[in-house]
């Protein structure tokens, strides 16, 4: 992840475009307030359910335990 403030995005704006293609790229502004930019694609098409998975040693059986305790305590 890059970060830039605002003058240093300004003034390289098109590099930076070209960077936000590759990895992300985050401008930050005097007051604090931080914007990330993000290239968009034609035809692109994820659903808002294609999130990555995670890796854990967790059975499947283990995290339906978790949630039946949870559901029975309240």
């Amino acid at each position: 992840m890059r970060v830039f403030n605002y003058s240093e995005a300004r003034q390289n704006f098109a590099s930076i475009l070209n960077m936000a293609t590759e990895e992300d790229v985050i401008i930050t502004k005097k007051d604090g307030s931080r914007f990330k930019i993000v290239p968009l694609t034609k035809n692109e098409r994820k659903s808002p359910f294609d999130v990555p998975g995670i890796k854990s040693k967790v059975t499947t059986n283990e995290i339906l335990d978790v949630i039946r305790e949870a559901r029975e305590l309240s």
